[in-house]
């Protein structure tokens, strides 16, 4: 570059000294050569600046003027406090109010979780449990733990988390010349987690956690027992951990405990006081830890959380909830080993999931998650196929897993998330440390559990809108095309819920039903022969369904529609008929094909059955007469009980039947003496 379009580039900004004009040459003029440039002993180009370009750096004036803000301003320094405190979402999620969405919280009134559309600051949520997954931490640490305490008051704007675990070491740190539990809740970047050859199953990693909290308080207090160094130690850091109060310690001979008050600075998240939806999101986070941690008994607001176990926890979402038949969720429950446990049941919503790392509640599920869900989908999906045979309808895994709910409770080396909220484990699965293979047994489980009979619902669901495209009818008042049909006339009227489809065995029982017609009218009641027996839907696939012609003339004239399940009234007045009535030979040809009948019904359209949808048009098995006396029978075991002794092809010789004649009806159109 030209010491020229150095002067062009370079604008001085100074107001002692302005830089000469430069003036602007004619087209026509030649530029000036640029001035050979000095190269080194390498004989590559210096890029050192010459006196003209220093000449114009050194020209340039800071000093902020009017209007401008000045580099001192732009550019800044900021401490790691101060940054946190600028930039909070960095570090514990957003400061502002979410919009309504649902979240699971614990109802005491109902005393069970449910899934409740609430707004809260993703922050505040944040800090609280850095201070609960601590306490949860500690039983990692000391297998004596065995309880925690949680205090929310909403008036005092104060909580507070109790542990009776291994206290904090009251012991001055040579290095960083303070005491420990002072340099490890009020000192940033501090942390026991730093190792990471030391594998680790516990939710601290990355030096923040509990600062956090102390960072965005008003006030945090730090109490914690040592029985091992015998002192007990207090401190309490103000505004914003900013300012710290002199550490108090004393000797002490008591039991271990740690113990964590804080009050929230509100202003921070735009709050005005701890509102109900941050309260109940935080008492779940109580019931969470009751029942991820094993042997753990946690107190909310003095009272103890009746849970004991994951499998105990797990009942507090399922309980009360039903399946697609209104029965009960089913829940399969195994604790794999020491550091896996998983349940799981049907979900109506899609693929759900409850699940925790290290006493960490993964909202968001993670690579822990896919481990189990991955292996329960792949024991399923094969007994889903086989019972859904030859289909159209291909069962793909991911299909499988939207019918799943899965609870999982982990403990995992060294987890590694997505953020400092935590929300998504991403670590991989050779590297948890554990695993965590579901047992056959299991697997046999869960196939009971209700996901199977969903997904093939979700299939035959599937196959009915195919079928939908290629067959279903609406409902219309005139019928052309379909041979042998006599129609009735109010059928696809206003009247048709009044309407009777009688359907025959073959055209011979028809010229009866239609000889009927002749007494109770035409208005009502439409005829339709059946050619043989019928289709059975359930073995046949979706071509054949498709293609076969009975079945396509049954949903024209009935008006039925595959995407529909008539289980409201409204629904029932788009059919073209309001009733079906099989009429049928009494021998086992014709209860085949009244079964058949009813087979396709229920098949596609069960809640029709409950609405009494079919009927029997039913005549006697037996009749019997002597003189003008006659008996109908329309049962063998009837029958018999009526006292008539049949012996075919003559007449009975008992003497309660003597004289009397009796006739199989073999057919409603005729009958055949015996």
């Amino acid at each position: 570059m030209s010491s020229e379009s150095d002067d062009d580039f370079f604008v001085d900004d100074s107001p002692k000294k302005k830089a000469p004009a430069v003036k602007k040459k004619p087209a026509a003029d030649k530029p000036k050569a640029s001035p050979k440039k000095k190269k080194n002993e390498n004989g590559d180009v210096s890029m050192s600046m010459t006196e003209e370009d220093r000449a114009v750096f050194t020209n340039i004036d800071t000093t902020k003027k009017k209007g401008k803000t000045s580099i001192e301003d732009i550019y800044q320094k900021k401490s790691q406090l101060e940054h946190i405190l600028l930039r909070p979402d960095t570090y514990i999620g957003s400061v502002e109010y979410t919009e309504k969405a649902p979240m699971w919280v614990y109802d005491t009134e109902a005393e069970r979780m449910i899934l409740k559309d609430i707004r809260y600051v993703p922050g505040l949520y944040k800090i609280f449990d850095e201070i609960l997954v601590n306490a949860a931490d500690n039983k990692q640490r000391d297998a004596k733990m065995n309880l925690i305490k949680v205090n929310i008051n909403k008036q005092k704007n104060e909580i507070s988390v109790f542990n009776n675990g291994k206290g904090i070491p009251v012991a001055m740190h040579k290095v960083e010349n303070m005491f420990v539990p002072e340099l490890i809740f009020g000192t940033l970047l501090t942390s026991s987690n730093y190792n990471d050859d030391e594998k680790k199953v516990t939710g601290g990693r990355n030096g923040y956690g509990a600062k956090l909290c102390n960072i965005f308080s008003t006030e945090f207090t730090l109490e914690t027992s040592s029985k091992e160094y015998g002192k007990l130690f207090k401190q309490t850091w103000k505004n914003n951990m900013t300012k710290d109060e002199e550490a108090e310690v004393c000797k002490s001979s008591g039991d271990d405990f740690t113990k964590v008050t804080f009050k929230p600075d509100l202003k921070k998240f735009k709050m005005d006081e701890l509102d109900d939806d941050i309260i109940a999101l935080m008492c779940r986070r109580a019931y969470d830890v009751a029942g991820s941690s094993r042997g753990v008994k946690v107190y909310l607001n003095n009272k103890l959380i009746p849970v004991t176990g994951f499998k105990q926890y797990v009942e507090q979402y399922t309980k009360h909830e039903t399946d697609a038949m209104g029965e009960p969720l089913k829940v399969c429950y195994e604790q794999l080993n020491d550091r896996w446990e998983v349940a799981l049941t049907v979900s109506d919503k899609g693929f759900q999931q409850v699940s925790f790392v290290n006493s960490i509640a993964t909202s968001k599920g993670g690579r822990h998650v896919d481990y189990v869900a991955d292996q329960m989908v792949q024991k399923l999906i094969e007994t889903i196929k086989k019972k859904v045979g030859k289909s159209t309808v291909q069962v793909k895994p991911f299909q499988v897993k939207n019918h799943m709910w899965v609870f999982v409770n982990a403990l995992i080396e060294n987890p590694t998330f997505d953020s400092q909220t935590k929300e998504t484990m991403t670590l991989q699965a050779k590297s948890f440390g554990s695993k965590g293979e579901v047992s056959d047994k299991f697997a046999k489980q869960a196939q009971a559990c209700g996901i199977v009979d969903s997904v093939l619902s979700w299939v035959k669901f599937k196959q009915m809108e195919i079928m939908d495209k290629k067959c279903s009818s609406k409902k219309t008042s005139k019928l052309k095309g379909i041979p042998k049909l006599e129609d009735a006339n109010d059928a696809g009227t206003k009247n048709s819920h009044l309407c009777t489809l009688i359907l025959t065995e073959g055209d011979s029982a028809k010229t009866l039903a239609v000889s009927g017609l002749g007494v109770v009218g035409r208005d009502r009641y439409g005829v339709f022969p059946l050619r043989g027996k019928l289709l059975n839907v359930r073995e046949g696939n979706i071509k054949q369904v498709a293609d076969n012609a009975e079945i396509n003339a049954l949903l024209k004239i009935l008006g039925l529609q595959y995407k529909v399940k008539y289980d409201k009234d409204d629904d029932m007045k788009n059919l073209r008929y309001g009733k079906v009535m099989v009429m049928a030979d009494q021998d086992q040809d014709g209860s085949h094909i009244k079964g058949l009948v009813i087979n396709f019904i229920h098949h596609n359209w069960p809640h029709l059955i409950r609405r009494n949808f079919v009927e029997e048009f039913i005549t006697p098995i037996v009749k019997a007469t002597k003189g003008r006396e006659e008996m109908s029978f329309f049962s063998i075991p009837n029958t018999m009980n009526g006292g008539i002794t049949l012996i075919t092809g003559r007449r009975s010789r008992s003497s309660t039947t003597r004289d009397w004649v009796l006739r199989r009806q073999r057919r409603p159109r005729s009958t055949s003496r015996i």
